[in-house]
C-alpha cells in the first residue's frame, strides 16, 4: 500500500513508519520538520508539510490508499489545538483528493463509559487525568467529533499510558471500550494501527487498546 504519516517525527509517528516500511509500505512521511526524521529507505519520500493546513496536506494525501496520523496528545493549552485542528485538515483534504481511509491516535481516557475498563481506571484514573489533562482531552474529543461527521472510513486509537520501549508484538483491543490495561508501548500503537487498516469492523469507531 502507498501510505502517508502525518506527524512522522513524533514517538508514534516514528514508530509508523518503520513499522510500515517493515511491512513492504511505501510511506510518504509528512511532517514540519524534515531533518527530525533520520530514517532513510528506498520506498520512504520525507516531504514537508503544515498538518494544521488542509492546502498543504492535501498535496501528501493525494495518492494514497490510506493516511495514519501520530499527531493526537500534545503539551497542555496549546492553543493550536493540533489534534483537532489537524483533523479538519486532512478530512478536508482526503475528501478532496478522494482518499477514504484514515486511523488516527486518540486517548484512552476518553471512553467516558467505561465499558471494557477496570474499576478503578474509570472511576479512579479517569478522573484524574481529566482534572490534570482537560486541554488535551478536549482537543481530542473535538478530533473525534470531527471524525464521526466525516464520511471517511475513520479509526480513532485509544491507548492508556504510552512507553518508550521496544514493542511486545501483541496488544489487546475492543471496538468502542477499553483500553482494558494501564500501559502500551508506542511501538505497539503503531503496530495496532497498521494492523487496523483492512479491518473493516473498526471502520467508524474508536478501539481500546493496551497490552
Amino acid at each position: 500500500m502507498k501510505l502517508t504519516v502525518l506527524g512522522a517525527s513524533g514517538g508514534v509517528g516514528r514508530q509508523l513508519v518503520t513499522h510500515a516500511l517493515a511491512d513492504g509500505h511505501r510511506v510518504t512521511a509528512a511532517l514540519r520538520s524534515p531533518e527530525k526524521l533520520t530514517e532513510r529507505h528506498e520506498r520512504l519520500t520525507v516531504v514537508r508539510t503544515d498538518p494544521l493546513d488542509a492546502a498543504s496536506v492535501k498535496t501528501v494525501v493525494d495518492g494514497a490508499d490510506a493516511v495514519l496520523s501520530g499527531i493526537g496528545q500534545a503539551g497542555r493549552h496549546d492553543p493550536l489545538r493540533p489534534a483537532s485542528t489537524s483533523a479538519r485538515a486532512v478530512t478536508e483534504a482526503m475528501t478532496a483528493t478522494g482518499v477514504r481511509r484514515l486511523v488516527v491516535v486518540s486517548a484512552g481516557p476518553l471512553n467516558r463509559t467505561g465499558a471494557g475498563q477496570p474499576f478503578l481506571s474509570h472511576r479512579v484514573l479517569g478522573p484524574l487525568l481529566w482534572a490534570a489533562l482537560k486541554d488535551v482531552y478536549t482537543d481530542l474529543e473535538r478530533m473525534e467529533a470531527v471524525l464521526r461527521d466525516s464520511r471517511l472510513d475513520w479509526t480513532a486509537v485509544r491507548p492508556p499510558r504510552l512507553l518508550d520501549r521496544p514493542g511486545e508484538g501483541r496488544y489487546r483491543h475492543a471496538v468502542e471500550a477499553g483500553p482494558a490495561g494501564a500501559t502500551i508501548t508506542r511501538a505497539d500503537v503503531a503496530r495496532a494501527m497498521l494492523d487496523f487498516l483492512p479491518d473493516t469492523r473498526t471502520y467508524g469507531h474508536a478501539v481500546g487498546i493496551s497490552r
